[in-house]
């Protein structure tokens, strides 16, 4: 029902809701029925808005308004609220993007926080939206400080970015109602001797523009000084492995060493972070954002945590600059070299990851699934304890074909002259790896294939001790023959009094229990493949973008195939008529003068012709190739080849901080002494639930982590951290040495 203003004005009207707009000579109309009530000129936006307005008041509803005039309902609500909640002042506010607060006006507003004001009182005093309060302060309780002047707070996180007011009264720099003298002082320079006072510096624009240009945050983003409540502080204990690693080296080669004006530190802090990310348990650079960047960025040293914005863009450009495979050598000889592995035990396993793009990558064989599909497949180097060592990837294509790939990797990465021995599963388990392994000088370790010989020989019992349990163990041992190989050990394990598993290997002076223990080791490589898949993200596809080729790749002809399939027949028609030939034989119904003079010499007949049939298929199937280049067998047969750039470096980031959390919960069960949830302890309690504390300074880095809950982590982690303080560590790009503190009991 319209309201009696607007039955006034279409008074006489056979369609009282008739709201239009007409544009004529510059001159924008909006009529109803024939009563004008807005002229204005075309592109004027407040009377447009005044327009809306009226005609919302008038009764028209806001569909109606929003399809006259060309705007959103929702656009159209706003402005019908507006004026109801303002009036007129509401709908000429000025548009465009509002002006930035001074590095000044945050100082206070960190202050004022830190003096117990609400966000909400912050935000009034700022004239601001409490939300950009929240997203500048919230959550970390950072105050820079400047370098020379400890002790008085400077601008708060995200202020170095933000553009210099001016702090006069009145000013985007200072809320117009605070008065100089009041709260707080003036801002302004310090009085020089002889009462001359410094001209006003300008804003550093060339870092500006640089850190837009890179998409990074300046200069200023990294912290020189200041105290950071970070409720992520127990993820900075991941720098102990990364300086024993030598991980700066590693992301100072990844951000570009060696280019002119080698790397920056925003680039390697950049990587530190992502590294620190995926620890924290985000899976892909997408899940960053529920991070919380003021939190997250002081543990590689930065400010606050850029956005994907920001971060996307740098990681490609950082990736495609990169070498994969020299980045791949050197992140496994830094893993070596932290902690050489003693054993020369190495476990090599197949992890195929599924794509679900639309490029016709490559099939390999899903395990999980249990079904062929499109993806990609990465061959994973574990130490004997566990931890990543190298890497390659690819198409799928087996491990026997990837496990010497895979080799050269590590022969790359171990110290010269260093013992290797190689375990893998069934899947490898052929001669043509065994000989591989052999020419470069490798020792291997592996299961026998189906069938399994029976023993010549009878088992031994002997007691073992495995992790400091003693347990019964009874094995056969032999040496045998392996076709197009030649001499193996083979060792038959009995486990009550059955036979559990036949173990082959090239090995033949190492003890039997310790063999065995190798192979039945192998477990931690599929653990590591797991456990990676589930809190590091390693089945992320981190690009889809590919480059389509000509598909090459000798696979299956379907007319061998079909060539088969007519050499089945014919095998079957020959096997029928040989079957009908001895039951008429044996048919004692059938006159022997009858079978005599005419249905042996038919069947015979009828057998001689299947046996020619056969001949024929089988002579025409061996003319037609087994395989052949899938783009011979179809000329439109194509392959996306992923770009393995991108994901080597994000690979190394994520195994970097997998191999990181390793060593944590390997030396914090040296106190705790808890195999069974060591690993979750440290990741969850410490690394991914202790807050705490990270104080900068111009010569250190002090970290004070909150106190666990239980009483027992408590006093182990007090150990780890007096162990890791004996030789302080620094963060990649940095030279600072961190040292770690505890929060006494009874204390937050």
């Amino acid at each position: 029902m319209a309201s009696p203003a607007n039955a006034a004005i279409l008074d006489g009207m056979p369609h009282p809701a008739d709201l239009r707009v007409l544009y004529r000579d510059g001159q924008t109309l909006v009529t109803a029925g024939q009563v004008v009530i807005a002229c204005y000129p075309d592109g004027e936006i407040a009377m447009r808005n005044v327009a809306v307005a009226v005609a919302r008041q008038l009764g028209f509803s806001g569909q109606q308004v929003a399809q006259v005039m060309g705007l959103t309902d929702s656009y159209v609500a706003t402005l019908h609220q507006r004026a109801l909640r303002e009036g007129a002042a509401g709908l000429v506010r000025p548009s465009g993007p509002k002006p930035k607060l001074s590095p000044q006006a945050w100082a206070r507003a960190a202050r004022w926080r830190a003096a117990g004001a609400s966000e909400a009182q912050v935000a009034a005093r700022l004239g601001v939206a409490q939300a950009t309060v929240s997203r500048h302060l919230g959550g970390t309780g950072q105050q820079q400080l400047p370098s020379g002047e400890p002790g008085e707070p400077a601008a708060a996180p995200g202020a170095a970015a933000a553009a210099a007011g001016t702090g006069e009264p009145g000013s985007i720099g200072q809320p117009q109602d605070q008065e100089p003298g009041k709260d707080e002082p003036a801002p302004g320079p310090a009085p020089q001797p002889g009462g001359e006072q410094p001209a006003p510096q300008p804003a550093t624009a060339p870092q500006a523009e640089t850190a837009r240009a890179a998409g990074l945050l300046a200069a200023g983003s990294r912290i020189t000084g200041g105290q950071v409540t970070s409720r992520y502080a127990g993820a900075m204990l991941l720098h102990a492995f990364g300086a024993r690693a030598g991980a700066g080296l590693i992301l100072a080669a990844a951000a570009g060493d060696g280019e002119p004006g080698g790397p920056r530190f925003a680039d390697v802090a950049l990587l530190s972070a992502v590294s620190t990310c995926f620890a924290l348990g985000t899976a892909t650079v997408e899940q960053f954002k529920h991070l919380t960047a003021e939190a997250a960025g002081p543990l590689a040293g930065l400010s606050s945590l850029p956005g994907l914005r920001t971060l996307r863009p740098r990681l490609a450009a950082i990736a495609d600059s990169t070498d994969p495979l020299e980045l791949q050598a050197m992140f496994a000889s830094a893993m070596l070299a932290a902690d050489p592995v003693t054993s020369g035990v190495y476990y090599v396993d197949d992890h195929f990851i599924p794509y679900t793009g639309a490029k016709p990558v490559a099939k390999g064989w899903n395990n999980k699934r249990g079904k062929a599909e499109n993806g990609r497949a990465d061959t994973h180097v574990t130490a004997h304890d566990g931890r990543a060592v190298c890497f390659v990837t690819g198409e799928p294509s087996g491990l026997t074909v990837t496990l010497p790939k895979a080799l050269a990797e590590l022969k790359r990465a171990a110290p010269p002259g260093a013992a290797i021995m190689l375990g893998f599963d069934r899947g490898g388990a052929y001669a043509q790896v065994f000989r591989h392994c052999r020419d470069e000088g490798v020792h291997w370790v592996t299961y026998r294939r189906a069938p399994l010989t029976v023993p010549r020989g009878l088992p031994v019992l002997s007691v073992i001790t495995v992790n400091g349990k003693t347990r019964q163990a009874g094995w056969a041992e032999e040496t045998v023959q392996l076709k197009d190989y030649g001499e193996a050990r083979q060792l038959t394990l009995f486990e009550h009094g059955q036979v559990a598993l036949q173990v082959l290997t090239s090995d033949s002076g190492a003890c039997p229990a310790e063999i065995l223990a190798w192979l039945k080791s192998r477990w931690r490589e599929e653990n590591f493949l797991k456990y990676a898949s589930a809190n590091y993200g390693i089945d992320a596809i981190c690009d889809y973008a590919a480059v389509i080729e000509t598909n090459t790749k000798v696979t299956g002809n379907p007319a061998r195939k079909a060539a088969n399939a007519a050499v089945r027949r014919a095998e079957n028609m020959l096997a029928a008529a040989r079957e009908g030939y001895a039951a008429m034989l044996a048919d004692p119904a059938i006159p022997a003068a009858i079978k005599n003079a005419k249905l042996i010499p038919a069947t015979r007949q009828k057998i001689t012709r299947a046996e020619k049939a056969l001949a024929r298929a089988a002579a025409a199937r061996d003319r037609v190739p087994a395989k052949l280049p899938a783009n011979q067998i179809d000329p439109h047969a194509q392959v996306a080849l992923l770009r393995a750039g991108r994901r080597g470096l994000q690979m190394v980031l994520r195994l970097l901080a997998h191999n990181a959390e390793h060593w944590l919960a390997s030396h914090l069960n040296a106190y705790l002494q808890d195999d069974d949830e060591y690993r979750a302890t440290t990741r969850q309690t410490i690394i991914r639930g202790l807050a705490g504390t990270i104080t900068y300074t111009s010569a250190a880095i002090t970290v004070r982590l909150d106190r666990p809950g239980a009483p027992r982590v408590a006093a182990a982690l007090a150990l780890l951290l007096d162990e890791i303080n004996a030789t302080p560590p620094a963060m990649p790009g940095d030279t600072r040495p961190i040292t770690y503190q505890l929060a006494p009991a009874g204390q937050i």
